[in-house]
């Protein structure tokens, strides 16, 4: 169960991070659309686990690993702008959100 402290952290990434892909997918990613889904944090605030979600990406795992590459570009980034609300500045973990993939596949399933 999360406390209050960490669900403000997450939250404060996942809309920082949401804004960071949101201007640089373009110039650091090729123009893939990006969207930051879910962020959980540890409890000691030192690392985040973001959940990422690719729309019209042929191969989404090969997506993820080029974040993963640029992972360090993107918390620079980040630092930059909650470095002053934060004292540490947590390590990112980058996952594939596949709760669409599911969701469609349910409905495929409920559909028969």
């Amino acid at each position: 169960m999360a406390g209050i402290r960490q669900e403000k952290m997450a939250e404060l990434i996942r809309r920082d991070l949401s804004v960071i892909f949101q201007r640089q997918a373009s110039v650091w990613f090729g123009g893939m659309f990006i969207s930051v889904t879910q962020v959980r944090m540890a409890p000691d605030l030192g690392l985040a686990k973001v959940y990422l979600s690719f729309m019209a990406v042929p191969d989404k795992q090969i997506a993820l690993a080029a974040v993963r590459q640029e992972g360090w570009r993107v918390r620079k980034e980040l630092g930059a702008k909650i470095g002053k609300q934060v004292r540490i500045v947590p390590d990112l973990n980058f996952y594939l959100d596949d709760s669409l993939d599911y969701y469609e596949a349910i409905d495929q399933a409920l559909k028969k």
